[in-house]
């Protein structure tokens, strides 16, 4: 199972939000690259990189996002990917993935499109919040089952998922299981898992589930653990 750190960028700066709250963010650091060389320096081999203000369809922080692509690692990146042209631009630039949320629940067709041109190197965002997927930057809801969402990309050549339990995003309250097992049972996809993580036994238990990969977030900015632990797992 990989670990993969996350930089959540806003205005510039590295930060983190409880639940997906904006108003409820604390910045660690007006430099995201250094971090991203800090996180590879640790024996990171990915990132997952998220543009919070592209996610509120905003302007998004993409010289800083290039910058930290330029670290080396290899980087997923998310928040506001709505289109075929900003997949291209991304990949482009040298991600290695791009995440699309929103659009992956709104605009199936859309999704299919870049998954198919971009074979490998297109994931898909599950946001859940109250069992429905949260799309806008998490400020909505979509009411749709996540079961009739999940067969609509198991057919498409993505890199991947990515489920992220909004309600334990940034909280250190431990994983859902419960959800994360649900959708490793609707799919053969790779499934990342983010949400709640706060020590070494909240990522082996995601790990016992057959996940992916899990995303830390503030966990490792509180300093609740190191990356070198989790790695060492």
């Amino acid at each position: 199972m990989l670990v993969i750190p996350a930089i959540d960028i806003m205005n510039g700066r590295c930060v983190r939000l409880v639940q997906g709250d904006f108003e409820q963010r604390t910045v660690y650091s007006e430099d995201p690259a250094t971090i991203a060389v800090d996180f590879a320096r640790a024996g990171a081999v990915r990132l997952h990189v998220v543009d919070l203000d592209a996610a509120r369809g905003e302007v998004g922080n993409r010289d800083i996002i290039e910058s930290v692509i330029e670290a080396g690692l290899t980087v997923q990146v998310a928040g506001g990917v709505r289109s075929a042209d900003q997949v291209e631009a991304w990949l482009g630039a040298g991600a290695g993935a791009v995440v699309m949320g929103t659009a992956a629940v709104r605009e199936p067709e859309v999704l299919a499109q870049c998954a198919n041109r971009y074979p490998g190197h297109v994931m898909a965002a599950l946001d859940v919040r109250d069992g429905m997927p949260a799309v806008s930057g998490w400020t909505e809801t979509e009411p749709l089952d996540i079961s009739e969402l999940i067969p609509r990309w198991n057919v498409l050549p993505l890199a991947g998922m990515i489920l992220t339990c909004t309600e334990r995003d940034g909280t250190l309250a431990g994983p859902d299981l419960a959800t994360l097992a649900g959708v490793l049972a609707m799919t053969r996809l790779p499934v990342q898992y983010g949400g709640g993580i706060a020590s070494l036994t909240d990522i082996r238990r995601v790990r016992e589930t057959g996940a992916a990969a899990v995303i830390l977030g503030r966990s490792l900015y509180d300093g609740k653990l190191s990356l070198e632990q989790a790695l060492a797992l």
